[in-house]
């Protein structure tokens, strides 16, 4: 049966190597009206995902030519990226984690209850078409927030739900991945956009002057307080309160602020009587907030009402395909703001930038295009001889190390001239190692070896990076 025989049908891809469940849930999916298909391989199955226009699709882990969770990023990574339902007969809470982290929507364990998958699949369908009605009938504003990215994206739709609502939101990244940026969209995008957005930096604040900034004194209350101040919390009155770094927040003023967000009222520092105000609550955070729970720096109860709603911005390392964008917002808003300098980038500078792992993400990177927009006004386009030494000397040294250009696959595996010829799976199985062996030589090289780097650098699991050290670099951890 053909998905435009039935109205609302879509189309279900299962990549399987067990014909037996390839072929359950396909005819399973054909029953709910859909059409369906199935590949055995990872390889045929990622080549049927690049050719576009699938809905959902069924994923297994353990394939013979590779793990499904680790081809999350690949699948994710196309146009109009369908919603995946990981199936596996090997529980693993990592790789669920890992799984659902990514924005997978379900983690089924095998053998499943054809009910069970069938459930999933019309959920995955309904959240699908809901999402993109809810895209076509309102336009997000995104103020500064650039990139057409998997990861990005699914950041972008949290955001739209959480503005529609009073949700208290928890935004956690890296510094330089644009947490403010998205709290100012949450509030953009809000019912309270007409109203202040009051940004309290919690890394600034002064122990002493704490209570008094966030929620105001009377005149006299203490010495120097020669007039009423009305607080942090009261000028958010009827908007968005922003704390940034909220992990920094002291600890005395934390139960506080917990009854503040329970209450919506509290006393100013030598007030007789409590003030109100509605206030929306966004808050962010570089650190680990769970881990400060357990132990004790931060409290649990005052994090359960912060994470209402979670949004984990991803590094810049993570979303390759923004740098280009970003970099050229950047030029195109210096030309509309009369900037005399460079109007065109060359694809040798995207490539420059493509192969620096930008640590300091989206901020170092704007920076970076800023210094080369200063670098030579005269220019009209920008080369990589403009970009900072740090970043050109990265580029120069990732080709000197033998690691191929931003886009361009690793060379395949001689195939011999008229000698016999290998079955598919084998060269397929060789053309693997030939690439995982280049990767991990150039990930150990720019990492100097440094095996917690590599892991962050390359999102490989510890025992997955282990395992490819002990097999291509022997003198390396097990």
């Amino acid at each position: 049966m053909n998905a435009n025989d039935v109205p609302g049908g879509g189309r279900i891809l299962v990549i399987d190597d067990d014909e037996g469940m390839a072929y359950t849930l396909t005819r399973m999916a054909e029953e709910e009206g859909h059409a369906a298909a199935a590949a055995l391989t990872l390889a045929e199955g990622l080549e049927r995902v690049r050719a576009g226009g699938w809905d959902v699709v069924f994923l297994d882990v353990r394939l013979p030519d590779g793990s499904g969770i680790e081809a999350i990023p690949a699948v994710q990574a196309v146009d109009a990226p369908p919603e995946i339902i990981i199936i596996t007969g090997y529980g693993d809470k990592d790789g669920a984690k890992t799984a659902l982290k990514s924005g997978v929507w379900d983690y089924i364990e095998k053998p499943a209850r054809i009910n069970a998958l069938r459930l999933s699949l019309r959920r995955a369908l309904q959240y699908r078409r809901q999402r993109r009605d809810a895209h076509a009938t309102r336009a997000v504003d995104r103020g500064g927030i650039v990139g057409s990215s998997t990861r990005l994206q699914m950041c972008l739709t949290v955001m739209a739900h959480a503005a529609q609502s009073d949700a208290s939101v928890l935004i956690m990244g890296a510094t330089g991945t644009g947490k403010e940026l998205f709290a100012r969209a949450i509030h953009r995008n809000s019912d309270r956009a007409d109203g202040p957005f009051v940004v309290v930096d919690c890394t600034s604040l002064p122990r002493q002057l704490t209570e008094s900034i966030l929620f105001g004194h009377r005149k006299g209350a203490f010495t120097g307080a020669e007039r009423d101040s009305p607080g942090l919390v009261r000028e958010a009155d009827g908007g968005t309160l922003f704390l940034d770094e909220v992990g920094e927040l002291p600890q005395p003023i934390q139960k506080t602020f917990l009854r503040v967000l329970q209450e919506r009222r509290f006393r100013p520092v030598g007030a007789a009587e409590e003030v109100g105000s509605d206030f929306r609550l966004v808050s962010a955070t570089n650190c680990d907030l769970d881990a400060a729970a357990e132990s004790g720096e931060f409290r649990r109860d005052l994090l359960f009402r912060l994470r209402s709603v979670m949004i984990e911005l991803p590094p810049l390392r993570e979303r390759p395909r923004d740098i280009a964008e970003i970099a050229r917002h950047r030029v195109e808003a210096a030309r509309r703001a009369g900037d005399p300098g460079p109007k065109a980038v060359s694809e040798a500078f995207l490539a420059a930038l493509g192969a620096y792992p930008w640590p300091g993400n989206v901020r170092e990177l704007i920076n970076a295009v800023d210094s080369a927009l200063a670098m030579e006004p005269a220019s009209p386009t920008l080369y990589p001889k403009h970009l900072p030494e740090y970043v050109r000397v990265h580029a120069i040294g990732g080709r000197a190390g033998g690691a191929p250009s931003a886009g361009v696959p690793p060379e395949a595996p001689p195939l011999g001239g008229g000698g016999r010829l290998p079955t598919l799976k084998a060269y397929r199985a060789t053309a693997i190692e030939t690439a995982e062996e280049r990767y991990i030589a150039e990930l150990m090289r720019r990492t100097g070896g440094d095996v917690e780097a590599a892991g962050r650098l390359s999102g490989l699991k510890r025992a997955r990076l282990y395992q490819l050290l002990k097999k291509y670099e022997p003198g390396k951890p097990a």
